[in-house]
Formats: structure tokens, sequence, C-alpha cells
């Protein structure tokens, strides 16, 4: 649990620090491994091989020392094999001490002065056939490897000789300092590299911070610095193209929503104006005929005889087949019975008709694949009111003499389509924002076609016609001829 908590702690500091910070902390934390890791395995390296040399200069030296102490043995001379092993712990510094022994194992030369360390002369022996033995001692001055020859195999006496590490030790000292110095230098370096670096990569990344703020608070005029070609400059370009196409949004958004207030205002406007029409139409036109009902009824009331009566009963029955025409004028402005009662092909039809006659244009209509089709309502009245709104434009603006209307199943889509051979105009300058009051019924249709999940779009250039194509997605599951 401790070592859990432990590395919640790391694993949250780890993610609150800076990116300059964490590279830094991963090259010397690398570097620092790799140090100590090549100072191990070289100290462990060295002192092994030191070791060998050590044991096999024992050996060496313990070998000369038997050969040349044989013949002062025999001959008993003893101030010789004295000068011998003083000589030899002189001109040897790993060499810490020797001593000669008869075949009896007692000492006749040592390097003590006579006064051996109690329970050495016991601690190796060589026995039987054997050249050399070599032993470990654990002495209050550390390991001494201690190395036991016989002379003349054991019949004149033998040789021990014990060789110290602590020059091994001085030389492992040395090298492994001179490794952690290195290793330190080398951190020390990857820390200035790594800064270095890091400043570079954070750089781009800061000022990427910095204008991605500005944007999102609506600063679309900042751009990104492009410092190089690697991967931070491919990010700081798809960045600079994200802002534009971001900027692009938010400035049709702006002007979608100026055309959308312009359309709310045109449409309430067009809304008071028909209520004050179908107002005075009812006043001027029904109210009148109604008065003139009420007077052809009190006239028909006081006729004097039936003859008198029947005659007024006429005239009675076209005022009111006249009154119900004004009635039924006024209901289809308001919305065409029609396209309740028998759909968007029959209301679209006769409403093409109605304009044909009101305008003098020829105007061909053709349905396909709906005949039989049952549409939502709300796609129904969206495309009626778009071919409405199409064909009044082109009345007022198109000056043309062909007209032609054709709605069409597809597989997934209704797709109306209103084309003309009038005059055109251009798109992009009567959709932008400079003419957005000119455009607001454009615009309608647009919003008509989006509020049933459709697409419009109206191609059209000076002097070759116009066309207008509305897509709107319906279920598939409604059958449709193809």
């Amino acid at each position: 649990m401790r070592a859990r908590r432990l590395w919640a702690c790391f694993w949250s500091w780890a993610n609150s620090v800076t990116i300059r910070v964490k590279i830094m902390g991963i090259v010397l934390a690398m570097t620092l491994i790799l140090g100590s890791s090549v100072t191990f395995h070289v100290r462990a390296t060295l002192t092994s091989s030191l070791r060998g040399q050590l044991q096999q200069n024992a050996i060496a030296i313990g070998r000369d020392v038997a050969a040349r102490s044989a013949d002062l043995l025999l001959t008993n001379d003893l101030f010789a094999l004295h000068q011998l092993v003083r000589d030899t712990l002189e001109n040897n510094r790993d060499v810490r001490y020797v001593f000669v022994t008869d075949s009896a194992g007692v000492a006749a030369a040592d390097s003590f002065g006579g006064r051996l360390p109690p329970g050495l002369l016991a601690a190796n022996s060589v026995r039987g056939e054997r050249r050399f033995r070599l032993q470990v001692l654990d002495t209050e001055e550390g390991p001494i490897h201690d190395v036991a020859l016989p002379i003349m195999e054991g019949r004149a006496g033998f040789v021990r000789l014990g060789m110290s590490e602590q020059r091994l030790w001085r030389v492992v000292g040395v090298v492994t300092t001179r490794l952690t110095v290195a290793t330190l230098l080398v951190s020390f370096a990857g820390m200035i590299m790594a800064a270095f670096l890091t400043s570079i990569l954070a750089r781009p990344v800061r000022e990427l911070v910095e204008v991605a703020a500005a944007v999102g608070g609506g600063g679309f005029d900042r751009r990104a610095r492009v410092w190089a070609k690697d991967e931070i400059g491919q990010l700081g370009i798809a960045f600079n193209t994200m802002i534009e196409n971001l900027s692009r949004s938010h400035q049709e958004l702006k002007e979608k929503e100026v055309m959308r207030l312009g359309l709310l205002k045109k449409v309430i406007s067009a809304q008071e104006e028909e209520r004050k029409r179908v107002a005075r139409e009812l006043h001027d036109q029904t109210s009148q005929s109604l008065a003139s009902l009420m007077l052809s009824l009190r006239a028909l009331e006081a006729a004097p005889s039936l003859e008198k009566a029947r005659e007024k009963a006429v005239e009675l029955r076209s005022s009111v087949g006249e009154l119900l025409k004004e009635v039924h004028r006024l209901a289809f402005e308001l919305r065409p019975s029609s396209l309740d009662d028998l759909g968007l092909v029959a209301a679209t039809q006769r409403y093409v008709e109605e304009f044909a006659s009101r305008s003098g244009l020829m105007v061909d209509y053709e349905a396909l694949g709906l005949d039989d089709e049952g549409l939502p309502m709300e796609v129904e009245t969206a495309l009626y009111r778009i071919i409405q709104e199409a064909l009044t434009n082109v009345a007022k603006h198109a000056n043309c003499k062909h007209v032609s209307v054709v709605l069409q199943r597809q597989r997934d889509s209704v797709v109306a389509i209103i084309e003309d051979d009038g005059r055109g105009f251009d798109v992009q300058k009567t959709t932008g924002p400079d003419n957005a009051k000119e455009s607001l019924g454009l615009f309608g249709m647009h919003e008509r076609a989006s509020l049933v999940g459709g697409r419009l779009t109206i191609e059209s250039s000076p002097e070759r016609g116009t066309a207008v194509f509305v897509s709107v997605p319906v279920e598939s599951s409604q059958g449709h001829a193809e």
C-alpha cells in the first residue's frame, strides 16, 4: 500500500510539472542509470581482473622464493634466507608477509622478526603432490591471499606468502572515482543539452497555447508562428488552418444570424401585412357581401308576392356563391387545402397551373416516383413553400420564357428542381453579407430546407438561367417507384 501511495504521488507530480522538467528529468535519470551501470560493471570486472593478477603474482613470487631458498635450506644458510625474505618483501609492494619453514613446519626465516601471528602457520598448508595452495584469509587489514608452495616437493620445506588487496582497492577506487566524475560531467552536459532542446521544443508549444487561448476568447486574427518544418511546425500549420476554418465558420454564423434576424423581422412583418390584407378584404369584400346578403334577405322577407320572392332568392343564391368563392380564395392563399387533402404532388401541380396562368410563362411540371408516396407533413410543407418562393422569384427577377419544375423520389430522399432560362445572377455576390436584405428570400429557402434536414443548392450565372436544387432525406422504409 505504501508503494502504491508513493507511486500515486509520483504520478501526480509528473503530471503537474512542465515538459521541460520531464525531459530534463528523463535525461538526468537515464544518464545516471547508464553511468552507474557502467561504473558497477567496470568496477566488478576490474576487481576480478586485478584479483586474478594478484593471485598469479603471489604464485609466481612464491615459486621464485621456493626455487631460491632450496639451496639455502639445504646448506642451512639462514642469513641468506632472511635476506631473501627481506628482499622479496621490499621489492613487491603487494606482498604483506613471507616466511619459509623447514620440512617439519618450523619457521626458518620470516618477515615478522621471528614473531609469527598466532594461527598463521596452521592457516594454510600444501600436502601431497599439489604444487601450491591458495587461501584467502580474513584479517584486520582486509583479505589476504595466502599461497603455500612446497620446496623440493616438501622435502626441503615450504614457502608461505601473503598478498594484500590494499593497492588493488586503491586502483579500483581511482577508476571508480573517475567514472563517477565522468558520469556527473556527462549528466551535467546532458542537462544543458536537454534544457536547450526543451527550450526549442517548448517555445512553439507555449505559443500554440497562447494562440489557442486567444482564439478561445474570440481573437481569430491570431496565428501561430511556424518555427521549423518538423512535426511541431506541421502542427502549427494545421493549427493555423483550423483557426482559418473557425474564423470562416464564425463569420458565416454571424452572417447567418444577421440574415436570420432579418428573415424573422420579414416574417413578422409579412404576417402582419397578411393579417392586414385579410382583414381589409374581409372588411371590404366579405363584409360588404354579407351586408348585401342581409339586405337581400330583408327584401326577400318584404317581397309582396311569391314571384318577387323567387327573384330575390335567385339574386341571394348568386351573392352566396360569390361569397363562397371569396372565402375559398382567402383560405387557399393562407394554406392550400389540396396539400392536406391530396398531398404534395397534386397541390404543387395546381399551384404551377395557377402560376402559369397568372404569369403567362410556359411551365413544365413533372413528378417521378411520388404518385403513391406518403411523405411527412413537414417535408411536404417545406418543399411546397420552397417551390412557391422559387417561382415567385422567377416571376419577379428572372425575365424568362420557360420554367421547369421536377419532383422526384430517389433512394432515400425527395428532390425538387426548379429551373428557368432567364437572365440569372451571381450567386456568391447576391447571397453575400452586403446584400443580406435582398437575399432574405433565398435565405428563407435555405432555412426551410435545413429545418427538415435537407440541403438547398442554387446554380446560376448571368444570362445563363437559374437552377434551384432541393434534397430532403426521408426514411427508406417508405416504398417508392424507381
